[in-house]
């Protein structure tokens, strides 16, 4: 019934959808049809996906969303391949975020979209590669940042302001505006504490019996239990209300768990025994690379463009370039060109 480039009494799939949306839809959801757009518009005939659906799409089919299968996401340049990296916590993120949009009648399609581009400007090694990077940049270095550079310039994806936003207020400390941006912010905090909580468990870094007693009497200990106890919390607190949110008691014990986690997890000197090495390697090849540039860009220019870089890269290929640059080796096993290096002489 649907013919391209022909008239049709029927209506488009996509305005079907975006009726639907009208008529399932919490009244507090974000609708497509009422989207502030993008920054170039779309002049196309025929049309089977809503906005929101082309966005989370824009974003799957990107390489800075292929690249994070080899960035670490806790446990350093990971070939255990039980642990999480950057892309399964993606992942996971986005499966408990469509499930908690889905419970409260949210836009699902925008909760996916946002949830698959939350961490597309992580470093390699994690937020050791965070930490150093933020220390090197005259102005500072925060992924979310870094996110909505790499959709808005980097891969100029053309995203809806919506999936933008919710992009940039995904890290604790902004405000996301709409309630999908909100139910996001929850799922990835959800998401890498209790995946962080399996991972180093089977590290060996910590035992069940070693996590917070009281937290494990309200959450129980059990993965899925506490999992499934910390997301129909925020189901049941946010139902009929603009508001996503969880009850004072969850976030009290969340909180918890996250600072416990942090104390004997993130910064346990097993976990960050190589963070030593990673730091050298990021700050290596950040000086190196700004070194390189100074013949072919303004000095202002030159801090930016090697971010852009650096922070692209997965931890193997932060690693092979650290070794090509620093380590000597057989000529046969160097790397054959270097794209940045390439792209500077183009502009001679």
């Amino acid at each position: 019934m649907y013919n391209l480039g022909m008239e049709t009494k029927f209506n488009t799939i996509k305005e079907e959808l975006e009726q639907k949306e009208l008529e399932i839809l919490s009244p507090y959801a974000t609708k497509c049809l009422y989207s502030k757009g993008r920054k170039r518009k779309r002049n196309e005939e025929f049309e089977i996906r809503t906005e929101f659906q082309r966005d989370r799409d824009k974003i799957l089919h990107s390489k800075s969303f292929r690249r994070l299968k080899h960035k670490t996401q806790v446990f350093l340049s990971p070939y255990n391949d039980h642990f999480r990296t950057r892309l399964t916590h993606t992942l996971e993120v986005s499966q408990i975020a469509r499930t908690m949009a889905r419970a409260l009648k949210l836009n699902e399609d925008l909760v996916e979209a946002i949830s698959l581009g939350h961490d597309l400007g992580h470093t390699p090694f994690g937020h050791c590669g965070e930490g150093i990077l933020d220390e090197l940049l005259p102005n500072g270095f925060h992924h979310n940042l870094q996110s909505v550079r790499v959709v808005e310039v980097l891969e100029d994806m053309n995203l809806c302001c919506e999936t933008i936003e919710g992009i940039l207020t995904h890290t604790w400390g902004y405000k996301p505006k709409t309630p999908e941006g909100q139910v996001v912010q929850y799922a990835d905090k959800i998401a890498y504490i209790n995946h962080d909580i399996e991972d180093s468990i089977r590290a060996g870094i910590i035992s069940e019996k070693d996590l917070p007693q009281d937290c494990m009497n309200y959450f129980t200990s059990n993965q899925s239990t506490r999992l499934g106890k910390m997301i129909s919390d925020v189901i049941q607190n946010s139902k009929d209300n603009p508001k996503v949110s969880m009850s004072e008691e969850g976030w009290f014990y969340v909180t918890k768990l996250r600072t416990w986690m942090f104390d004997n997890v993130y910064l346990d000197p097993i976990a960050k025994a190589e963070e030593k090495k990673s730091r050298n390697i990021i700050k290596s090849l950040y000086e190196y690379y700004s070194e390189m540039l100074e013949n072919y860009y303004p000095k202002e220019d030159i801090p930016q463009i090697v971010t852009d870089y650096i922070s692209g890269m997965t931890d193997q290929y932060a690693i092979r370039r650290y070794k090509d640059l620093f380590i000597p080796m057989p000529l046969a096993d160097r790397t054959s060109d270097d794209a940045l290096l390439k792209k500077a002489r183009e502009r001679e």
